[in-house]
């Protein structure tokens, strides 16, 4: 007994001195919140549709409460008000009104994906925990503003006495991922060693389950929740059920920038672009083997098209994967009509997007999509992935006219390939400009609308 005392005592004495610790943390914090919106974006260099969508948040809040100062907790240590300026403008042609305010985080491998072999979205997610406490520690908001997706977060910001503000691009599960676990499907998110096991199957049913019912609880602390699609907003409000507090607000598209691009193009050799991050969902390979099938049955007299890959790397697995795509187009033998661009910057988009006939999307339940849509603006037809977004959202007739294909396996994705090269020019003037009229309904302008009627409950304006 007097042993076990031992041991004890100076246990309960430890715990409690870290409890009182914690409870002051939050104490002191609560009581010396600032004025101002603090953005959790760890990775401001992943130069996609997230990122598009940070930049043009600060800038609606700046533009609705110039007195009210935006701050962006990142990762990456390079970062700094002015580079980030810079890169908003360069990357995505937003200009900001004032830089941000730069807090850097040192413990963003928490959130990685290497770090967590399995369990991934567990790990990622208590991770996530981990890394907002060192973020609200060095800085607390009155608003603190997610736009990355780590629902996790919410509850240790709502401690903190922040107010609670997310635009979701993607539910972190959704049912869709659980009823391919049951039916045993392997995919980027459900290992083919876990699919071809039963039993292991049924230990990730209960495991997504148990997630999907955390992730609930955690999401259901925000304030607002702003979705990106019909997609999302269905998801979340199942699994957050808050439906009074999710606004659908559309991603902000660059289709004035788009828009002006002449329709009328080379088409000798048809250029067909795909523009997304190199991540495994993305679904490259897909496009690869569609755009060789599609090759092999163009008739002989035909001009060989062009394949352009353009897309960031946020780390070493995505630069393994690129490298990856570039041998796997040798083995295809069509590596001589293949061109990879990593990293461009926004003009050199645009120059790219101007010169392709059709953009090809290939990720299964894109939660929106918005290269689709810069596709349309830009005068490129959209050959999509027939799930999600695009499906419910985007590819849909526009004054009854087509506005582009919707495919799922690699003969689809192939067919699609070779109607839009073959198609005649006056056919295809017809359907690029009923897709542009289409992508319209997704303008910077219309985001910047919509965003600042969903904030207004939460954060009004003060602007004069």
């Amino acid at each position: 007994m007097a042993a076990y005392q031992f041991f004890i005592w100076p246990l309960i004495t430890l715990l409690s001195a870290l409890l009182l610790k914690i409870s002051l943390q939050i104490f002191t914090a609560r009581n010396h919140r600032k004025r101002a919106v603090a953005f959790f974006h760890p990775y401001t260099n992943d130069g996609g549709g997230g990122e598009r969508v940070l930049w043009c948040a600060v800038k609606a809040i700046q533009d609705e409460n110039p007195n009210l100062d935006c701050l962006v907790f990142t990762g990456d240590h390079d970062s700094s008000p002015d580079s980030l300026t810079s890169r908003a403008v360069d990357r995505f042609g937003v200009k900001l009104l004032r830089p941000p305010q730069v807090v850097h985080l040192n413990k963003r491998k928490w959130i990685e994906e290497a770090t967590y072999p399995r369990l991934t979205m567990i790990g990622q997610s208590l991770g996530s925990v981990y890394l907002s406490w060192e973020a609200l520690t060095k800085y607390t908001p009155d608003y603190y503003f997610d736009t990355s997706g780590y629902a996790f977060t919410y509850p240790i910001a709502r401690l903190f006495g922040c107010r609670v503000i997310c635009y979701t691009h993607y539910p972190t599960i959704s049912l869709d991922m659980l009823s391919r676990v049951r039916q045993r499907s392997s995919m980027y998110n459900n290992d083919d060693f876990i699919a071809r096991s039963e039993w292991l199957s049924r230990c990730k049913v209960v495991y997504y389950n148990v997630f999907s019912w955390m992730y609930g609880i955690v999401g259901s602390c925000a304030h607002l929740a702003m979705v990106n699609s019909s997609w999302t907003q269905a998801h979340i409000q199942k699994l957050w059920k808050i439906p009074q507090r999710i606004k659908r607000v559309y991603p902000p598209c660059d289709t004035s920038g788009l828009q002006v691009l002449p329709l009328e193009r080379p088409a000798d050799p048809a250029k067909i672009i795909s523009v997304a991050q190199f991540r495994p969902e993305k679904a490259h390979g897909l496009q690869l083997e569609a755009f060789a099938v599609a090759v092999g049955k163009l008739d002989a007299h035909l001009p060989r098209p062009k394949l352009q890959f353009v897309g960031s790397c946020r780390n070493k697995s995505d630069e393994e994967r690129l490298e990856h795509l570039k041998n796997k187009a040798i083995e295809l033998t069509v590596d001589g009509d293949v061109e990879f661009h990593k990293n461009v910057m926004y003009r050199d988009l645009v120059q790219l997007l101007g010169g392709a006939v059709a953009g090809i999307h290939s990720m299964t339940d894109e939660h929106f999509g918005i290269s689709v849509v810069e596709y349309m603006a830009a005068g490129a037809i959209p050959i999509a992935h027939n799930s999600a977004g695009p499906q419910m959202d985007i590819v849909l007739a526009e004054d009854g006219e087509q506005t582009g294909f919707l495919a799922r396996t690699v003969d689809e994705y192939a067919d699609a390939i070779l109607s839009v090269i073959k198609m005649p020019e006056t056919e295809r003037f017809k359907m690029a400009a009923a897709a542009r009229r289409r992508a319209a309904r997704f303008s910077e302008q219309r985001f910047y609308e919509d965003f600042k009627a969903a904030i207004s409950p939460i954060l009004p304006s003060n602007s004069t």
